[in-house]
């Protein structure tokens, strides 16, 4: 039971600087983006693979989650949004002190000129303790992605190895330069929630892993079935029903541009959706469950850098280039590709990361709306078409890109390389051949099959009558470019 103090009007629990709705919408958020991990994307590794690696799928989301809100708060935070010791590095520190935690947020190095003179901070109205929990769930996010490059194959000591190196030189990097106050948010480069910090870096980093740990046996490579597709479609809906908090709480606060963030973000990812779905009947003759949360997922991550600066029906615009490019580039593209074709990216989280959050990134840069602009950015901005210095800031995002992608391709080649002087980054060719009973001496299902439909021919029950069209989807059997991409 609370005291009266705990609910008071004006006390030491309630400062004259908290804004309930504030505090309450971000605890809100960070509830809903923590949701996407834990169940969300531990639920969808574990159903979308084979089912011999359902279990070790499921863990590597599940470590991940863990190690990195142990290493957020005693290090990796303020190396984030701390003070500044490089243009894109802060000083790192604990962010576990009560006098810290409970006095009002700030992000210090985030201090810029204003238009009219003098300078200002970003300092949300709540405490310290809502905002490090809050970017502790992108971070945590931005592993599990990651993971999807690697899974079913990845030694898990070499795992749980990565997951604390990669969070503190390479994540905290981009963080700190596009939202700590870094060089890249002085310029003025846009990334509103993540899609250069989170989409651009996860997919970079995730076909980097892949290829320092190498492909799947080639009976993996050649058939990788999802072994519950229903229970995907609830890690799929997890992870799309929370991007309203995380697209929705990029503001700090509950204002009108995280009510256009929230829009914005259900329109872009329903269009993709369709946008996908439609391409995959048109080419293949049959819509597939899969494709569609693969068009899901490229929607949301385009919208999310441009969530709340642009106009909805560039929501829509958005929805159906990042429902056919990263098509494109997955079912087509991917084939023709050599580096592509080589590097065994599991889950194709590349395409439906990489190649989203640089598109959304750049279509930013292009449709960034004035107006919106100004309910949330330090500076006054547009995007190139809306005419004025636009084309600059095109420029600019095109820039910040390319550091996100040659960090996250040097600090995940340094990090893995180092990893495999102690450790192998894959596992022993026995386990990979048995798979979750070996590495964890725990299964699924107790279940017969891997993933195979029901053949009577097989299975021991036999009927004239039988008769069914069950021509495989090509995302199952490898026939479109990547075995199973998410």
């Amino acid at each position: 039971m609370a005291f009266p103090e705990a609910y008071a009007e004006v006390s030491e629990a309630v400062p004259k600087w908290l804004n309930k709705g504030d505090n309450a919408w971000q605890m809100t958020a960070s509830t809903l983006v923590a949701l996407q991990s834990m169940p969300g994307l531990v639920i969808l590794y574990a159903s979308i693979v084979k089912k011999k690696w359902a279990v070790n799928s499921a863990f590597m989301a599940l470590y991940a989650f863990a190690a990195v809100l142990i290493c957020w708060v005693l290090v990796a935070y303020r190396l984030a949004f701390g003070d500044k010791l490089l243009p894109f590095w802060g000083k790192g520190a604990p962010a576990l002190g009560q006098k810290y935690l409970i006095g009002r947020a700030r992000v210090p190095a985030s201090r810029h000129e204003k238009e009219g003179g003098g300078f200002e901070t970003v300092e949300p109205w709540y405490p310290m303790a809502t905002l490090v929990y809050f970017q502790f769930t992108f971070a945590a996010i931005t592993l599990i992605l990651l993971a999807g490059s690697v899974l079913g194959r990845m030694n898990i000591k070499a795992w749980m190895a990565f997951v604390p190196l990669w969070l503190i030189f390479s994540y905290t990097v981009g963080a700190f330069s596009l939202w700590g106050g870094g060089f890249l948010y002085q310029w003025g480069v846009i990334d509103y929630s993540g899609g250069y910090v989170i989409h651009l870096a996860s997919g970079t980093a995730g076909l980097t892993a892949a290829y320092w740990v190498g492909p799947r046996p080639k009976s993996d490579r050649e058939r990788f079935p999802p072994n519950n597709v229903l229970l995907m479609l609830a890690g799929g809906g997890l992870l799309w029903m929370g991007w309203s908090g995380f697209n929705g709480g990029a503001p700090y606060a509950a204002n009108v541009a995280a009510s256009i963030a929230i829009l914005n973000t259900n329109i872009c990812a329903a269009t993709s959706l369709l946008v996908w779905t439609s391409l995959d009947v048109v080419f293949f003759g049959k819509p597939s469950v899969i494709g569609a949360v693969q068009g899901m997922m490229t929607g949301l991550a385009c919208i999310t850098p441009g969530a709340g600066l642009v106009q909805s029906w560039a929501a829509i615009i958005m929805g159906i280039l990042s429902g056919s490019i990263p098509w494109v580039s997955m079912m087509i593209l991917h084939k023709k590709c050599a580096l592509l074709q080589k590097v065994d990216d599991t889950l194709g989280v590349f395409h439906t990361h990489a190649v989203a959050g640089l598109l959304g990134g750049l279509l930013t840069g292009l449709l960034a709306e004035p107006v919106l602009c100004e309910l949330i950015l330090p500076k006054k901005t547009r995007g190139a078409f809306y005419g004025g210095d636009g084309g600059v800031q095109f420029l600019k995002q095109i820039v910040a890109a390319s550091f996100v992608i040659g960090w996250n391709i040097m600090s995940t080649t340094v990090i893995l390389v180092a990893i495999r002087f102690f450790i192998p980054l894959r596992m022993p060719e026995e386990h990979l051949a048995i798979g979750d009973d070996a590495v964890h001496g725990e299964e699924a299902y107790a279940l017969w099959g891997d993933g195979e439909k029901y053949d009577p021919t097989k299975h021991g029950w036999h009927s004239s009558s039988y008769a069914e069209d069950i021509t495989p989807s090509p995302y199952v059997n490898g026939a479109r470019g990547v075995t199973i991409n998410l």
